[in-house]
């Protein structure tokens, strides 16, 4: 029996090319190919440069730091998230090892590549893209979900497995937290499958999951921002409400119980449970998936 107890299902878009970016060529006089950033849906990687082309390596002193002021109460946080995240950055190595994870998921995403879009002829296979409702971010990236192209006839010979998209495999893979985003969420067989290969990816430890000190890529930049606004704090400047606790602002629901927690209570969730709502969506999320405030002890 499913563990899920939400359904959701999506509309969606196929397409081959959609957005305003860089002019590759045109073939006519109508129809010019662009290039299109992607932002992979549902998944999130460590990051290998934040904030913009920064060096995550260049933050292992300041989130040393940070956890000096969790540790002395000075951090705009709940006392419980200061204690999950303060042995994850007084190592005084977390921005060391968001890089080197970075670049190892890097590495795990092109090794996909390389083995799932060349055809035993040797051949090249293009992309296949599945967008979500809301199919832009506010960076104007692309939302999707990226597999390879099948034919009809290839399709017809293949397992569900054999036609996985590079989401789902790389959360397989452990390279990847999963990151579902309320109202950008999977079909609801496809979320079953992908909340089953994340939960596996977590408990066995694979990839960045074998570490205990990981920071996902959300948390790190999460820690970061709080860094930010706590050094503020620190040096004595007054902060409204909410400059105070900029640095976290995605409500966490359980898919497992349907309960929805506070953003600074996301760590009460299992990492392979989240599901993150922004609070202008908190209303209808609630509506939609019947939601139950989280029962807080």
């Amino acid at each position: 029996m499913s563990e899920i107890q939400i359904f959701w299902d999506p509309t969606g878009l196929e397409l081959d090319t959609l957005g305003q970016n860089k002019l590759l060529r045109i073939t006519d006089g109508d129809t010019p190919y662009v290039s299109v950033s992607i932002r992979m849906l549902s998944i999130d990687t460590p990051e290998v440069h934040y904030p913009g082309r920064q060096n995550p390596v260049r933050h292992d002193e300041r989130l040393a730091e940070l956890a000096q002021w969790l540790t002395a109460g000075q951090a705009p946080v709940p006392d419980d998230l200061a204690a999950h995240l303060t042995p994850k950055l007084a190592s005084g190595q977390a921005g060391t090892l968001q890089k080197a994870q970075g670049e190892a998921a890097t590495e795990a995403f092109q090794s996909l590549l390389d083995q799932r879009l060349t055809r035993p002829t040797g051949s090249k296979r293009s992309l296949f893209l599945r967008a979500a409702d809301q199919p832009f971010d506010q960076y104007g990236r692309l939302l999707a979900y990226v597999a390879p192209s099948f034919s009809a006839k290839e399709r017809e010979q293949m397992t569900r497995w054999d036609r996985a998209t590079f989401n789902l495999l790389m959360v397989e893979s452990g390279w990847a937290a999963p990151f579902l985003i309320f109202p950008s969420l999977p079909r609801h067989t496809d979320l079953e499958w992908f909340h089953s290969v994340a939960k596996r990816a977590v408990v066995e430890g694979r990839g960045a999951w074998a570490d205990p000190l990981t920071l996902t890529g959300y948390e790190f930049r999460m820690c970061y921002r709080l860094w930010e606004v706590t050094k503020k704090l620190v040096q004595g400047s007054k902060l409204s409400s909410s400059k105070k606790y900029s640095w976290v602002g995605r409500y966490c629901a359980d898919l497992t119980s349907r309960e929805i927690y506070h953003p600074a209570d996301y760590h009460r969730v299992e990492p392979y449970n989240r599901l993150f709502i922004w609070p202008a969506d908190v209303n209808a999320a609630v509506g939609r998936l019947n939601l139950v405030p989280a029962a807080l002890n």
